[in-house]
């Protein structure tokens, strides 16, 4: 296991596990990480690992700093 820190933002926050432990099993990516959470993936427009833009294809590391943002809109 490994430990992260995870923000879940805007809309995302009600994803957020009320017993969460900040670890995953190593090598989980950050698409995988979404589906365990129970987040629609269409949900997640932007992901950000260490404050640089990812994708879900990325392979989470030990003590990453974990964030995801919803699509957003404005006018």
């Amino acid at each position: 296991m490994i430990q992260i820190d995870l923000k879940l933002f805007v809309t995302l926050a009600k994803y957020f596990p009320l017993d969460w432990a900040h670890e995953i099993k190593e090598g989980t990516t950050v698409k995988e990480l979404i589906r365990d959470l129970g987040i629609p993936p269409d949900m997640v427009k932007l992901i950000f690992i260490n404050g640089k833009k990812q994708d879900g294809n990325y392979r989470i590391q030990h003590k990453d700093r974990v964030g995801m943002f919803p699509p957003v809109g404005g006018g």
